[in-house]
């Protein structure tokens, strides 16, 4: 049924010439073929199916690159290719850690990114406690010497990724923060809004001694430990490596503008994910959701170029720099960029790039989309994305797509990260959003570049 929904909506985007009616109804008829299309749910489950977790630096992120060239050319795009680039690499070997004393027992855990290993045969010490991240910074340096420090405290569910951001430092910084306080090893109650026993990895600058989320539940128990006064001890036994210049792609595919070829419109997800689930949510949606948007909006050829790109290592970073770096020169040509990186839930709110609302392409696309109650929030643009931020301090604008986030941290960089998180009818509000937004741009003379400029 579904297929053929699709079959009849893409009929009626092909049923007169691409610019023979008028923006409004080309927009509903891309809008509704979008959410009738299953290309974005076959991509994420052709992604975490065939390839599966996909860390920088692994077998698998070669796997990952070759499967997103094969699914670009499957479904038609043009000037498909790999941009390889090297980047630092971090890889997980086996981890334990176990309460010593005074309740022995073992614990949840996931090495952060960057992570140092144990000594050989582990590294056993106690426990310095904080309930916040900002008590920690209050130590004086050499106030934990010999002690592994852990903060617990919580994220707060949010909508929009703020309640995330309230409480990433203290697993960016947190460890480099605890050795400068002579601390021999970092934990923290894993950025997460779940309540499972599931530890959340991510990237970190570990400063050389070995760091770890616990699960929410194995941090809530050290806390329960401590409060009874007696000294809480650990055993942390962690394996990990570091490859400096580990071999990275970003995959890249075009749909040709008819009129104005070099004007490019370039949307995109990261390929790469965190090791413990399939990368699911992060961020085989993502990829999935611009790569089908992108296909539905050039379904018949469009104005302007449409290039999508698969950004290879975003967890840890390096694949946006390094796209950057190749196309600077291409920035004043790049019409708008864009990248969807927060899971597959609806789209509650967007940002527009500066000065662009009242122009008609973006008013029919706002029309559009009226059906989904998106709060169209007045403020300009200012992010884009991990893998967009430097083209956007290039000086390419960028548009926001903000995503529900309410259960995306329940469940992201952890091994409940797999298919079944993701909803089909949530995945396709976000595939036509992002579809009529580049179809709308793709097929008009919009110059968000001189909307966006500074009044003279």
């Amino acid at each position: 049924m579904r297929l053929l929904m699709f079959a009849a909506a893409a009929a009626s985007l092909a049923a007169a010439p691409a610019m023979a009616q008028d923006l409004p109804s080309k927009l509903a008829a891309v809008r509704d073929a979008a959410l009738a299309s299953p290309i974005a749910w076959d991509i994420a489950e052709s992604l975490t199916t065939e390839v599966g977790p996909r860390t920088v630096g692994s077998p698998a992120m070669e796997r990952a690159r070759d499967w997103g060239l094969a699914k670009l050319k499957s479904l038609g795009f043009e000037n498909v290719h790999a941009e390889p680039f090297t980047t630092a690499a971090w890889s997980r070997g086996a981890e334990q850690a176990l309460v010593i004393a005074p309740y022995p027992q073992p614990l949840q855990i996931l090495g952060l990114g960057d992570s140092s290993p144990t000594p050989p045969g582990g590294l056993t010490a106690p426990i310095a406690l904080f309930h916040t991240y900002a008590e920690l910074l209050a130590e004086p340096p050499g106030a934990l010497t010999g002690k592994i420090a852990l903060v617990v405290e919580k994220m707060t569910r949010t909508r929009d990724s703020a309640g995330y951001s309230a409480v990433t430092r203290m697993r960016s910084a947190g460890p480099k923060e605890a050795a400068k306080r002579g601390a021999v090893g970092y934990l923290i109650r894993s950025l997460s809004t779940g309540n499972t026993r599931l530890p959340h990895a991510g990237e970190a600058d570990a400063a050389g001694i070995p760091a770890a989320a616990l699960s929410t539940a194995d941090a809530e128990l050290l806390d329960r430990m401590a409060a009874r006064g007696q000294p809480v001890t650990v055993r942390l036994d962690m394996a990990s490596s570091v490859n400096p210049v580990a071999p990275a792609w970003n995959v890249v595919g075009e749909i040709r503008g008819s009129e104005a070829p070099d004007q490019v419109i370039v949307v995109g997800g990261h390929l790469d994910s965190w090791d413990p689930g399939t990368g699911a949510i992060d961020d085989a949606a993502g990829v999935a959701i611009t790569t089908a948007a992108a296909r539905l909006a050039g379904a018949q050829r469009p104005r302007r170029t449409i290039r999508v790109v698969m950004w290879g290592s975003e967890e840890q970073g390096g694949s946006g720099r390094a796209y950057a770096a190749a196309h600077r020169a291409e920035v004043g040509d790049m019409v708008v960029v864009g990248e969807s990186d927060d899971g597959a839930d609806s789209i509650w709110t967007l940002r527009l790039p500066r000065g662009s609302a009242g122009h008609p392409a973006m008013q029919a696309f706002l029309d559009a989309i009226a059906p989904f109650r998106i709060v169209i929030d007045p403020a300009p643009a200012r992010s884009g994305g991990a893998d967009t931020r430097a083209l956007m301090q290039a000086g390419a604008p960028v548009v926001d797509f903000i995503q529900d986030v309410s259960r995306y941290f329940d469940i992201h960089h952890s091994a409940d990260d797999t298919l079944d998180k993701i909803d089909p009818a949530l995945l396709a509000q976000n595939v036509a959003v992002w579809a009529s937004f580049i179809y709308a741009t793709a097929n008009s003379d919009i110059d968000f570049h001189a909307l966006g400029a500074p009044a003279k």
